[in-house]
């Protein structure tokens, strides 16, 4: 793991969150699943973004400190974020989002017939919020998602995904799609229940304004492997 270049406040760091690293112009997260990433229209102050603001400003509210966000993980996926300290860093760092490489882990139901593959399709939202794909590319947005089969055990298979776009719910709605959606999904799956089993493993960018090659790893949720027997740590 790159070393933190500020030492990390253990004393504002809230809860669901772990910080892995911070300099002057980035910090970099690790999410618990169950909280949001940003603003919604019904909750504005348990968020990430809202929790971080106040860490880097020390507990004081009339700091002018602002955060951006750089990228949104859904509230029930946990895994690696970053933010930006400025709004200049966020935009170098939608210059390159292009080349970030975004890797996933996920359990899925059911056994998938091509064990690797890339799943394309044009996105679109419908009217009750849900993401569906769409035969017109003039009415959606272009998604594409690789993926390969790790690990299958009776009914599940855990995933590797690579997100070689980054649209709403792109994951979930293309498994989903594909008669495979991912456990725990009471929005793309008709019988899910439990935890979502979907975590942002890891991430890899060049730094915004040093360009040093960056990349941070999480661990992959410890009940991922309850799917599998026998349960125990998965290697990845």
């Amino acid at each position: 793991m790159i070393k933190s270049k500020i030492k990390i406040r253990t004393k504002y760091v809230p809860a669901g969150i772990k910080i892995l690293y911070e300099d002057r112009d980035i910090i970099v997260i690790e999410k618990r699943s169950g909280l949001l990433s940003v603003k919604t229209n019904y909750e504005a102050e348990k968020t990430a973004h809202h929790l971080l603001i106040n860490y880097v400003r020390k507990g004081n509210p009339k700091s002018k400190i602002k955060l951006f966000v750089v990228h949104r993980l859904d509230r029930d996926t946990s895994g690696v974020m970053i933010f930006a300290k400025s709004f200049s860093i966020r935009e170098k760092f939608v210059e390159q989002w292009e080349s970030v490489e975004k890797k996933y882990r996920a359990v899925v139901y059911g056994h998938l017939a091509e064990k690797n593959g890339i799943i394309e399709s044009f996105l679109a939202e419908r009217d009750d919020y849900k993401m569906q794909s769409v035969k017109n590319p003039k009415d959606g947005v272009f998604a594409r998602t690789q993926y390969k089969v790790i690990k299958e055990s009776k009914d599940y298979s855990l995933l590797e995904i690579q997100l070689l776009t980054g649209k709403k719910n792109q994951i979930r709605v293309h498994f989903s799609e594909k008669g495979h959606p991912v456990v725990g999904d009471k929005k793309y799956s008709k019988d899910a229940k439990g935890r979502l089993a979907l975590h942002a493993l890891s991430i890899r960018f060049n730094h915004p304004f040093t360009n040093e090659k960056m990349t941070f790893e999480t661990k992959m949720p410890d009940y991922f492997s309850t799917y599998f027997s026998p349960p125990g740590r998965i290697e990845i």
